[in-house]
């Protein structure tokens, strides 16, 4: 797998359905878990958000820094952290929520926030990101019912990676066909097909864009309001 990077939503799975999308790791961000003791649970959600940026298509992203994964910080590790550009991170100590030169997302519990007016926007859900919530949930009912019967040997764990490679490789896969297309405009199909909504998700895309380098691409006037 190539480095660990952003892509998608990741909330239903860490946060759940009612709470903020994690789009904003389509542009390099720093993101700070905090959770009082024990850490374990909250080093998971790092490892989650790791698991879930995975992407198959060689070559996407290779100019984008890399997402890091730091897992467990502390005081001690604030001259470290002032020099990262996108990273993820859990800490125990609540210090870190007043050094918010430090992150762009916070997340306490089941609350994301940001002190970014540009990333704000990027908290809310979209009607898609409801829809590809329901999808994983109906999926993981059927993995449930399956292992019940021993009918199954794969993993939630394995379920939830696959879903988001999917919707991840989907993405860029639908980006680059455009890109490559006649007429390399955005519209509203091509946006649907990515999995993602026309409108709720346009900012999103707007940073997609930027980020990755698809300066090629025309956006549909369709998805401007």
């Amino acid at each position: 797998h190539p480095p660990c990077r952003l892509h998608v939503p990741v909330h239903p799975l860490l946060w759940g359905a009612d709470h903020g999308a994690m789009e904003t790791g389509s542009s390099p961000q720093r993101i700070l878990i905090f959770s009082p003791p024990p850490v374990g649970v909250v080093c998971y959600r790092v490892y989650c958000c790791c698991c879930l940026a995975n992407i198959s298509i060689p070559g996407i992203g290779v100019a984008v820094p890399e997402f890091r994964p730091f897992f467990y910080v502390n005081v001690a590790d604030i001259s470290a952290l002032e020099n990262e550009l996108s990273y993820v991170a859990c800490t125990t100590e609540k210090i870190f929520e007043e050094k918010k030169d430090l992150y762009d997302v916070y997340v306490d519990n089941q609350n994301v926030k940001t002190c970014r007016d540009g990333l704000k926007p990027l908290l809310r859900l979209s009607a898609a990101d409801r829809e590809k919530y329901r999808k994983l949930t109906e999926q993981r009912q059927m993995l449930l019912f399956s292992q019940e019967n021993g009918d199954c040997v794969s993993s939630e764990e394995d379920l939830f990676i696959l879903f988001f490679l999917e919707q991840n490789n989907r993405i860029f896969q639908t980006l680059s066909e455009v890109a490559g297309s006649p007429d390399p405009t955005l519209t509203q199909e091509s946006v649907r097909a990515m999995g993602l909504d026309p409108h709720g998700d346009r900012l999103f895309l707007l940073h997609l864009l930027e980020v990755y380098g698809y300066d090629t691409l025309l956006v549909s006037e369709q998805l401007c309001c």
